[in-house]
């Protein structure tokens, strides 16, 4: 015999009634620390968590409109692109792949040239797209880079590299590992010329990239907590057999055991810059204006 009974049952809203009626988009998950954030706190906080700091993944150009005098910049060899000159094939054909990215992005590869100005200093800047098949660095890259920096060459202004690449790209072969060379072989003259180079390292930036150009700047800056290196740690593990530091191959690591010249908030990017321009420049710039000290992390 039941000891309680229930004499009505209670009532329920229909489930579709009871579903929360939220509007998609609003929200945004951190690949931090998991925390949910409202997107557009985190899109007035140059797109960084506002709860840990993680710096999420922005586009190339979302990059230069913050970074560049009034967003303004002029790009330039916007016709070149890839070839399939291997006629690579895995799980589909590289020239499908080129065109399925081209049509998502919008570019014809991944790396965005052009010409502006940062606090009335004219720089060439070469952006890389991660979006475009990982930012990998293939021959059009490759040759857009060196251009750039031939460019600075011939108009006697800095350079600024913005890398943000999973490296070499394997569906070109030998074609993409000898721009490491061609790029460094270019900015050897950029260095003779003396004239600065300043490479900025986001997550991620590794293989081929990080073995080449990306390390070779006058400064070497990074954002907070990105990834940079050669292999990837597992590979690494797996090879020496061996337990990884805490923290291995991210910027406050590499800062630290002095790979890097120092680590600023993306917010903090274009003072940054502009102070580096001046050190190393050394003469103000044409238009300079009064701008507040970077919030910096030096090595």
């Amino acid at each position: 015999m039941a000891w309680f009974k229930k004499e009505k049952t209670p009532k329920q809203a229909p489930p579709e009634e009871r579903r929360l009626q939220m509007p998609e988009g609003l929200w945004v998950k951190c690949e931090n620390c998991r925390e949910i954030v409202y997107k557009r706190e985190v899109a007035r906080n140059a797109n960084v968590c506002p709860k840990c700091n993680y710096h999420f993944r922005i586009s190339a150009r979302e990059r230069l409109e913050a970074l560049l005098d009034e967003g303004f910049y002029e790009e330039f060899d916007t016709g070149i692109a890839p070839v399939d000159a291997l006629e690579f094939v895995d799980t589909k054909k590289y020239a499908d792949r080129i065109a399925d990215y081209q049509g998502r992005t919008g570019l014809k590869d991944a790396l965005i040239s052009c010409r502006g100005t940062i606090g009335g200093y004219p720089v060439v800047v070469a952006v890389m797209e991660y979006g475009f098949m990982g930012g990998s660095m293939g021959s059009v890259v490759g040759e857009k880079v060196t251009r750039c920096v031939e460019r600075c060459l011939e108009e006697r202004s800095a350079l600024v590299v913005i890398s943000c690449s999973g490296g070499a790209r394997m569906q070109e072969g030998a074609l993409s590992l000898m721009q490491m060379a061609k790029i460094s072989a270019a900015l050897a003259r950029l260095d003779e010329a003396g004239l600065p180079f300043v490479s900025i390292l986001t997550d991620p930036t590794t293989g081929g990239v990080t073995a080449s150009y990306a390390m070779l700047g006058d400064l070497n800056i990074a954002e907070p907590k990105a990834l940079i290196g050669f292999a990837g740690p597992r590979v690494i593990e797996q090879t020496i057999r061996q337990k990884l530091p805490v923290g291995f191959q991210r910027s406050e690591f590499l800062v630290e055991h002095g790979m890097l010249d120092f680590i600023v908030e993306r917010s903090q990017m274009r003072e940054a810059l502009i102070s580096c321009f001046k050190f190393l420049m050394g003469v103000p710039a044409p238009s300079a204006v009064p701008v507040p000290a970077a919030d910096v992390r030096e090595g």
